[in-house]
C-alpha cells in the first residue's frame, strides 16, 4: 500500500496544473465558506453583545421580548415580586436603552445607555482608567473603549456632553467581553441616573437580573416567575433566543445560508470536474497499473488517497488564508465583525469531506471500468 500511495502522490503532483487547479477550488470553496459563517458567527455574538458583557444567571423580562435590543419595562412590583421568590439569592434592576448625545464639537450621536443597579453595580464593565467608585459622581458615565469607541471622539477621563439637557462627564474608561451590533457606542451609568436623564415610560425597568441560591432552584424560579406572567431565561437561553430572531426571522441568516451554499456548489462544481479530468489524462496509467496486477480495491484506494491529499490540503489553506484575512481585517476595520468557530470550521469541513466524496466517485467509476487489453491495444 504504500508503494501505491507514493504512485498516486507522483501521478497527482506531477501533472502541477490540475493539481493547482484542484487546490484552487477547494480553497476557494473553503475561503467563502469560513468567511461567511464567520461573519454570521459576528453577528450573532454582537446581536448578544448586553447579555455577554452583563453577566446574570437568569434575566427576566417581558414575555414579547425577541432581541436585548428592544426592550418592554416591567412593573416595579415585578422587582419585590421576583425577590420574594424562594431560591433567589438577589435580583437586581437593568436600564437599557438609547439616548442622543451632543458632543463637545456640537454634533450629535446616538449611543446605547445601560444603567446598573445603584446598590450593587451588578454587571459592571471591566476599567481600564478610572475608578468604579466615581459612577456615583455628579453626571457621571463610563465610556465602553470598543470598536465604537471613537464616534464618542474618544473621550478621556473629564469629556464632558450634553444628554436631553443634562450635563454628562466621562469618569471612567472600560473594556467589555463583545461590543454592539449597530455601530453604536455603549455608556454605563448608575439605573436612577439613566431614569432620570432619559425619557421613559410609565415603568422604567428593562431586564431584572437574578442570581439563584444554587444551579437546583434555576427551574422553580423560571416557573415562579412564569406563573406571574413573565419569562424568565438562563444567560444561555436569551442567547440562543436572540440568535434564533436573527437567523430565522430576519433576512440575515437565510443570505448567509444562501451564500455557503452557493460556495460549495462552486468548491464541488470545479473540483469534481478537474478531478474527473484528471483521471481521463491518467486512466492509461491506471490501466497499466492494474494489467501488472494492481487489484481493484488497490486502484480504488489510490483515488481516495489523492482526493483526500487535496482536500485535506486545500481545507488547510483556505482556513489560513481566512484567518490571516479575518486578522488583517479586524486590524485596519474596527467594525469588522467576522468570528472563527468550532461550529464554522466544522461544517466546513463537512463540506470539503462531500467535496472529496463526490470527486472520487466520479473517479472511481472510470477507474473500474478500465480494460487493460483496451489499453494496450490503443
Amino acid at each position: 500500500m504504500p508503494g501505491n500511495l507514493k504512485i498516486a502522490y507522483k501521478l497527482l503532483a506531477n501533472d502541477r496544473a490540475r493539481f493547482a487547479a484542484l487546490l484552487l477550488g477547494i480553497t476557494f470553496a473553503v475561503f467563502l465558506m469560513i468567511a461567511v459563517t464567520s461573519m454570521f458567527s459576528g453577528t450573532l455574538k454582537r446581536a448578544s453583545a448586553t447579555v455577554i458583557n452583563l453577566g446574570g444567571s437568569i434575566w427576566v423580562m417581558d414575555p414579547s421580548i425577541q432581541t436585548v435590543a428592544n426592550t418592554i419595562p416591567l412593573p416595579d412590583y415585578v422587582l419585590d415580586e421576583v425577590r420574594s421568590i424562594p431560591g433567589v439569592k438577589f435580583a437586581v434592576p437593568v436600564y437599557a436603552g438609547s439616548a442622543l448625545l451632543k458632543l463637545r464639537d456640537g454634533t450629535y450621536q446616538s449611543a446605547n445607555i445601560v444603567g446598573l443597579d445603584d446598590a450593587s453595580l451588578f454587571g459592571r464593565p471591566m476599567l481600564i482608567s478610572g475608578h468604579i467608585e466615581d459612577i456615583f459622581a455628579e453626571n457621571a458615565f463610563i465610556a465602553v473603549k470598543d470598536s465604537e469607541f471613537y464616534k464618542l471622539e474618544n473621550p478621556t477621563i473629564g469629556t464632558d456632553f450634553e444628554i436631553n439637557d443634562h450635563r454628562g462627564v466621562i469618569v471612567g474608561i472600560a473594556k467589555v467581553a463583545s461590543s454592539g451590533l449597530f455601530g453604536v457606542p455603549t455608556l454605563y451609568t448608575t439605573y436612577y441616573r439613566a431614569v432620570y436623564y432619559i425619557p421613559n415610560m410609565r415603568f422604567t425597568i428593562s431586564y431584572i437580573l437574578v442570581e439563584p441560591k444554587t444551579p437546583a432552584d434555576v427551574a422553580a424560579i423560571k416557573r415562579q416567575v412564569a406563573a406571574a406572567g413573565y419569562l424568565a431565561l438562563t444567560r444561555d437561553e436569551f442567547i440562543t433566543k436572540i440568535s434564533d430572531f436573527y437567523k430565522y426571522q430576519t433576512g440575515i441568516g437565510v443570505n448567509l445560508m444562501l451564500m455557503t451554499v452557493i460556495s460549495f456548489i462552486i468548491g464541488l462544481s470545479i473540483s469534481g470536474q478537474t478531478f474527473y479530468t484528471f483521471i481521463l489524462e491518467n486512466v492509461e496509467r491506471f490501466g497499466a497499473l492494474k494489467a501488472i496486477g494492481a487489484k481493484g480495491r488497490e486502484l480504488v484506494f489510490m483515488i481516495l488517497f489523492q482526493a483526500a491529499f487535496v482536500s485535506a490540503t486545500g481545507f488547510g489553506i483556505g482556513v489560513g488564508l481566512c484567518s490571516m484575512v479575518i486578522w488583517l481585517a479586524r486590524v485596519y476595520l474596527p467594525d469588522y465583525a467576522a468570528i472563527m468557530t468550532f461550529p464554522n470550521l466544522g461544517l466546513a469541513f463537512g463540506m470539503v469531506v462531500v467535496i472529496a466524496a463526490v470527486s472520487s466517485y466520479v473517479g472511481v467509476r472510470k477507474v473500474l471500468t478500465i480494460e487493460p487489453f483496451d489499453i494496450f491495444r490503443g
